[in-house]
């Protein structure tokens, strides 16, 4: 057995000890999370003990591949599907994120289970930068396709980038719209980052890449499949300070993003169309359930802006280890928090609580809650959780 195929600690190995985790069959980003936490690393895990594996759900056909890999290395079957991630990476332009890295989005981060692997085409910082999603219908009316044109067009202009899923319809004249507005795009794929789907978006996809990125959480040589679509559509939402749903049906995939949107702390925004639309009742559901009615991109903007403005602050000052505040609660000291954020973060302990939940207890408008909670958790302060947001335990004075 050769040196190089020999499993060892060493940084680059670290690599591929997490994307052999990432390739156990029956390991998804729960139990991925669960054994790195218990082992203290993902190379911990590949020579840890069988037992507490095991106890974690790992099956024992899974631990039969762990144990081949921990003793051959790129020589067993588990190496082969490394060998081929490697080897896309060692392409221009491709890039393999984990959890710790540095160009790692850290609004993505901070939802539960975040995919331990991102797999990056083009600018993977972009996957950083303020962001709105604009998602709705494969099949929109003209008005539908030309709104999300406009919109996505609007919004580069403003500062943010434009995420969605590259699907036919909505996703495409927003992706095309960000381009041809000057500004950054980003298509987050239901498939394996080096499959074009669908394939008339081949061109389309060649434009996203000039001076945008396509992310995938998905193994490469994944083909679209239905189960896929809404783990991408969390991916979406998450990454995204807010998301436009355009047009869509009432059993849209695009009303599940929004959920997630929702789920996740984000804003929701919806364009009212007409009662006699058929892809307009989805929107029209989510106006009646609290999404915000916009009718211009200014409408949104003047929701963001304060954000916005954050996040440049932080992009020109970025705050170290070593600055973080002892005291929380101190007005002065914690990045200069509002009136609002500063009782919303006495509000929110440890255990999680629920949006409703902050609602009740801080007498503030959903709307505003919302607000709040979202600038909250750009700054690493709260962090969104199943059912709700805590408090980050990293944060706690020492």
């Amino acid at each position: 057995m050769s040196s190089e195929n020999t499993f060892n600690t060493s940084p680059q190995n670290s690599i591929q000890a997490t994307l052999a985790l990432f390739h156990l069959p029956g390991v998804g980003p729960n139990k991925h999370h669960k054994l790195v936490e218990w082992f203290g690393s993902a190379s911990a895990v590949i020579s840890g003990d069988r037992k507490l594996i095991q106890a974690a759900g790992v099956k024992p056909e899974s631990i039969r591949l762990l144990d081949a890999y921990a003793q051959s290395g790129l020589n067993s079957q588990l190496g082969c599907l490394i060998e081929r991630d490697l080897e896309w990476l060692s392409h221009s332009g491709n890039t393999i994120l984990l959890l710790d890295d540095d160009n790692y989005p850290s609004l993505l981060k901070h939802v539960d289970s975040p995919p331990p692997v991102l797999f990056v085409r083009g600018h993977c910082e972009l996957l950083s930068e303020p962001q709105l999603a604009i998602v709705g219908s494969r099949n929109p009316s003209i008005d539908g396709k030309d709104n999300a044109y406009r919109f996505a067009k609007s919004m580069v202009n403003m500062g943010l980038a434009v995420t969605s899923g590259m699907a036919l319809g909505v996703d495409g004249s927003a992706h095309q719209g960000a381009i041809d507005g000057g500004g950054y795009t980003i298509a987050v794929v239901g498939t394996g980052a080096d499959i074009i789907y669908p394939a008339r978006h081949r061109g389309l996809a060649d434009k996203i890449l000039e001076k945008g990125v396509i992310v995938s959480e998905l193994p490469l040589g994944t083909q679209p499949q239905p189960a896929n679509f809404p783990r991408r559509n969390r991916i979406i939402s998450a990454l995204s300070m807010g998301v436009l749903v355009v047009e869509a049906s009432p059993k849209s995939g695009s009303l599940i993003t929004a959920h997630c949107a929702l789920d996740q702390g984000r804003e929701v925004y919806a364009i009212p169309g007409s009662i006699h639309n058929p892809m307009a009742r989805g929107c029209h559901q989510l106006l009646r359930q609290g999404a915000k009615l916009v009718e211009s991109a200014e409408d949104i903007f003047e929701e963001l802006s304060s954000l916005l403005a954050f996040h440049q602050f932080v992009r020109n000052e970025p705050m170290s280890a070593e600055s973080v505040p002892q005291d929380l609660f101190d007005h002065e000291a914690v990045q200069e928090l509002t009136e609002q954020e500063t009782l919303l973060l006495k509000l929110i302990g440890y255990d999680m609580v629920s949006v409703d939940g902050v609602v009740e207890r801080s007498e503030l408008s959903v709307e505003d809650v919302s607000f709040q909670l979202m600038s909250l958790e750009l700054k690493g302060l709260i962090q969104s959780v199943p059912g709700g947001f805590q408090r980050c335990r990293e944060l706690e004075p020492a």
